[in-house]
């Protein structure tokens, strides 16, 4: 590369952060209005087949707009391999720590409880299937979408403007986009500890595995625990 030439990936980054801007104010914006005129979802949501339809075409959506956003660049995405294991271990370490420790805090204090209300309150075998088929899309597909999305595209585009701004507004969008209250401390700092994540190893692979980890002890959780 010549000098002072900047890299190509960079010269159109400006509209790129916009459009990324105008997606994610528009998610958030849906949430909010979703939960404020429908409430909580349906708490047998995850025992219906119509569920896992519903996952995969709404996020498919969102993928191809993120993806043409980002011009279909794996850089821009982060999909590359993680710089180093032992960093990457390293990383995913503290997180865990940092997330736990946070959560344990505020719910102590706060007590939000099921704001979110995606999680039945109860083990219904008849359903097995269908709850077993949403687990698999919500702890894979789902975590692929958002990471691409927020971790991905998102940091990318705002890394320009520091590590540090770049995760707390990554965090911040995260939260805002799950529509909640009480909760949304909780939803913002694991947005902003998966950006670290992604800021340490320059990947979202490790992010999307912790994701989908987390997913899946709250949904085991769900059918067990509080039984």
């Amino acid at each position: 590369m010549r000098a002072g030439t900047a890299p190509a990936h960079r010269t159109d980054d400006g509209w790129r952060l916009a459009l990324w801007g105008l997606l994610v104010a528009a998610l958030a914006a849906i949430a909010y209005w979703v939960r404020a005129t429908a409430g909580k979802p349906n708490p047998q949501i995850l025992y219906q087949w119509s569920s896992v339809a519903n996952n995969v075409v709404q996020d498919l959506v969102i993928v191809i707009v993120v993806a043409a956003i980002a011009g279909f660049s794996a850089q821009r995405l982060a999909l590359c391999r993680p710089r180093s294991v032992w960093r990457t271990l390293g990383a995913v370490v503290a997180a865990l720590v940092a997330i736990y420790v946070f959560e344990l805090v505020y719910t102590a204090v706060v007590h939000p409880g099921n704001e979110q209300g995606l999680t039945p309150s109860h083990w219904e075998p008849r359903h097995a299937a269908a709850y077993v088929a949403n687990a698999v899309v919500i702890c894979t597909w789902v975590p692929f979408v958002e990471e691409v999305t927020y971790r991905g595209l998102g940091y990318t585009l705002l890394e320009p403007f520091g590590r540090w701004p770049a995760i707390v507004v990554v965090g911040v969008a995260f939260g805002l986009a799950h529509g909640l209250v009480l909760s949304f401390p909780v939803i913002a700092v694991f947005g902003g500890v998966l950006a670290w994540i992604r800021s340490r190893t320059g990947s979202v692979f490790p992010g999307m595995v912790l994701h989908g980890a987390f997913n899946a002890v709250a949904l085991v959780a769900a059918v067990t625990i509080h039984n």
